[in-house]
């Protein structure tokens, strides 16, 4: 997101993009799905087989990766980071939230290579997983002809993926809330709102640019209005409010003031006192990046009063998270090693994953949230880059597992 974001990595996409000719000849066997896999009704139906559930211990665990942010030919490191996290923590569900890939794919092959590379991590393990989108996972849509809505349709169809077509008439790619019932019976106990922040701003409005302004997207109010409506909907369907979290790639407005505790005033004497006010802990490293109009979330988020907390990526090397006026907000750091860092050989030092505990007997079910990082697990730190060959194209898992019950 920052400028840091459009120069990195030029020289490294045009050479490994040489070195990668041979591979992708091996994996030309794997390409294309037919279209007619990825219609709404039998995504519905699979997903209403596979529904999120509390443990018999009544404890769910959420892993949150952001900016895994590469091409096909992505940093071992982020997958190797990815399938510790995996191992270790042992989630029952994982949100890819944002910029999931990013320029440097020249075809559609190279791009279901890109989003295959990061799926994998969850397929391999049968772990349920979903996706929202940032604003450069179609950096490379203009080459492979691959728009959001054909790589929703795309992930859709592995065997573990959540995703869903999403609500109709709403801005954005894949809208969409998923219940998490109690450990015993049909009722819900927990909800995650996986919601599409966008891109970047339009050039203009009433004939006026964003010259001066940030120039990333916002959530606009249909999706706010439809978040309000949805959870007074579910408060009716269950009797009481459900708590939830909220899944976006942008930040929003409000992860800036609570960093200093004022909209102005921007010190380190504010910050002091916004540490002790809000309960930050976690690191900033970069300003905020947030579109120029407020959305009014936050807003409608105070009025349900079923939010506990708002997670974001996209501004790389942040990791920090504070209680804002009851609903936490924070950032998820940057699970891609081949995007910018820190600088110098601090460039890794922050590649990461966050962790939700939720316990369905503790009022508010989100017990705690924490993040880890690479360094925890012993992955090689070195600012360099250590690109692989894609992995091999394996996502029809849903159709084949259809065809074997069929034949079965």
């Amino acid at each position: 997101m920052s400028n840091q974001d459009q120069s990195k990595g030029l020289d490294r996409r045009s050479f490994m993009k040489i070195g990668g000719m041979s591979t992708l000849a091996l994996t030309l066997a794997s390409t294309g799905l037919p279209g007619d896999l990825f219609t709404n009704n039998v995504h519905a139906e699979e997903l209403e087989n596979a529904k999120l559930q509390f443990n018999s211990d009544g404890k769910f665990k959420v892993v949150q990766f952001n900016d895994t942010q590469d091409d096909e030919r992505i940093d071992r490191r982020t997958l190797e980071l990815m399938e510790k996290v995996l191992d270790t923590e042992k989630p029952d569900f994982v949100v890819l939230n944002g910029d999931n890939i990013t320029g440097g794919c020249d075809s559609e092959l190279e791009m279901k290579q890109a989003l295959n590379n990061v799926a994998q991590p969850m397929e391999r393990r049968g772990i349920k997983w979903a996706v929202t989108f940032g604003n450069h996972d179609e950096d490379s849509s203009a080459n492979s002809g691959m728009y959001e809505n054909d790589m929703l349709k795309f992930y859709m169809n592995y065997k573990y993926n959540m995703n869903e077509p999403g609500e109709k008439g709403l801005t954005g790619t894949g809208n969409m809330n998923l219940v998490i019932r109690k450990s015993k019976g049909n009722m819900a106990a927990f909800n995650l709102w996986l919601l599409d922040s966008g891109r970047y701003a339009p050039a203009q409005i009433a004939g006026q640019d964003f010259k001066g302004y940030p120039t990333w997207d916002w959530l606009r109010f249909n999706q706010v209005n439809w978040y309000y409506e949805k959870s007074k909907k579910l408060e009716k369907q269950y009797g009481y409010k459900v708590p939830s979290l909220v899944f976006i790639h942008i930040p929003l407005w409000e992860h800036r003031f609570m960093w200093y505790g004022s909209v102005d005033s921007r010190t380190q004497a504010n910050h002091d006192l916004a540490v002790a006010k809000h309960n930050i802990v976690g690191e900033r490293n970069e300003d905020e990046c947030p579109g120029p109009v407020n959305g009014g979330l936050f807003s409608a988020m105070l009025e349900r009063g079923d939010v506990k907390g708002v997670f974001c990526g996209h501004d790389h090397v942040n990791t920090y998270c504070g209680n804002y006026y009851g609903i936490l907000l924070g950032y998820a750091g940057n699970t891609g090693f081949g995007t910018y860092g820190l600088s110098g050989a601090d460039r890794n030092r922050l590649r990461g994953a966050r962790v939700f505990n939720l316990d369905e007997n503790k009022e508010g079910v989100l017990v705690e949230t924490h993040m880890v990082f690479a360094k925890d697990y012993g992955i090689n730190l070195t600012a360099n880059d250590q690109s692989m060959d894609p992995l091999p194209l394996n996502n029809g898992g849903k159709e084949k597992q259809k065809e074997k019950e069929v034949k079965g």
